[in-house]
Formats: structure tokens, sequence, C-alpha cells
């Protein structure tokens, strides 16, 4: 009869999911050095490429490790914080499918109704603490942003690139020496080493889309 469940799990992998696409966000987001307009009857310039990996960045630097490790802690602090009342749901839902069939019609629905609505609190907190954790991946992400979009120009700028690509895009190539991924990475962890990971809602909208997420890993 009890449908609610602790979903935690899957939302910290989902939040290391979204550090790394912020990540993403904000590498691809740095812009090149501006160039000249070619005007007609002059050459394009010659592009000069340079290739980031953005999971690494992730994987490797201290803050996207810190990220982790933050909402890892706040996702098994919510665990048992709420699996005891879970518990104690699911005996009661149990008691009352053993009682429907000898209540009245009308206590049986007045005690299904109270079950229900205490059912639907507990889900109602579970999700708000699911939405707290999200939002403070989006505030720490938005950080990260901000400190790794500067970085990732000042290479450019370092090198005189003009285009920079994610290493999954590249499919071959005999150039050495153009993956600032591990220079990317020093830089943030000197410059960003850490971000505190505070509890606060997401927005309405951002809500309902995580929702349908944890659902949809809740049934797989």
């Amino acid at each position: 009869m009890i449908n609610s469940t602790l979903n935690f799990r899957h939302l910290a992998a989902s939040a290391a999911i979204l550090v790394a696409a912020t990540l993403s966000t904000a590498a691809v987001s740095a812009t090149a050095p501006a160039q000249p307009h070619a005007t007609p009857g002059t050459a394009l310039p010659q592009p000069r490429i340079l290739v980031i990996d953005r999971q690494a960045i992730l994987r490797y630097s201290k803050v996207g490790q810190d990220i982790v490790r933050q909402v890892n802690s706040y996702t098994q602090s919510a665990q048992s914080q709420f699996k005891a009342e879970q518990v104690s749901l699911q005996k009661e839902g149990q008691a009352l499918q053993q009682q429907v069939a000898i209540l009245a019609p009308d206590v049986r629905s007045q005690k299904i109704r109270a079950f229900q609505a205490k059912e639907a609190a507990f889900r109602q907190k579970v999700e708000t603490r699911q939405s707290q954790i999200q939002g403070g991946v989006q505030q720490a992400r938005q950080q990260v942003e901000n400190a790794l979009g500067p970085i990732v120009q000042g290479i450019m700028l370092e090198r005189q690139a003009n285009l920079l690509l994610d290493r999954s895009m590249v499919v071959l190539s005999t150039v050495g020496d153009i993956d600032v991924t591990r220079a990317a990475v020093q830089r943030l962890d000197q410059k960003l080493p850490a971000v505190h990971v505070q509890l606060v809602s997401l927005p309405p909208g951002m809500q309902a889309g995580m929702q349908n997420g944890m659902q949809g890993a809740g049934g797989q």
C-alpha cells in the first residue's frame, strides 16, 4: 500500500552527473580570444585547436570531488533520518491491509484517508530534502562555472588558440600537446579547491523535473 521510497541513492549519482554537465558547459562556453572579422578577399584565420576532457575535470579536480563528497554525506544523512519513519509507515500500511476486510465501510474509508495523508506528508518531506540537495548542487556548480570559464579562456590566450574541443569529439589526432585538461585542473585547484554545498530549494519548475527524474530512476 505504501509507495514512498527513499531515492537518495539515485540523487547521489545524478548529482555527480549534474556537476559534470556544469563543468562541460563552463568549458565549452569559454570564448576564444577576439579575432578580426574577415573581409572579402582576405583569408580566414587558421584554426588553432585545444582539447579538454570535461569528465576528467570533475573526477580529478579538488572542487569536483568536494562537491560529490558533500552530496554523498547529505544523502547518507537523509537516508538515516527518514528510514525509521518509512519502516513505521510500511508496518502501518501492512496492518491496515489486514484490517480493511473486517472494517465497516465508513471506518475503512476514514482509516485509508488518514494513512494516505501520512504517506503524502512523508513523501513531501523526502522530495523537499531531495530538492534542497539538488538546489545546493546548482549553486555550487555556478561557482565552479564562474571560476573555470576564465581559466580556460586564459589558457586559450596563452596558447593562441581560437577553438576548444571536448576530447569526446576528437576521433583521431596526430598533433601532440593540445590537451589542456591537466593545466585546467591544476589552475582550478588553486583558484577554487572547494565550495560549500548548502541545502537550498530548487525553483518550482526545476523541482518538477528533478522529481520526474528521480521517479524514473526509482523504477529501474
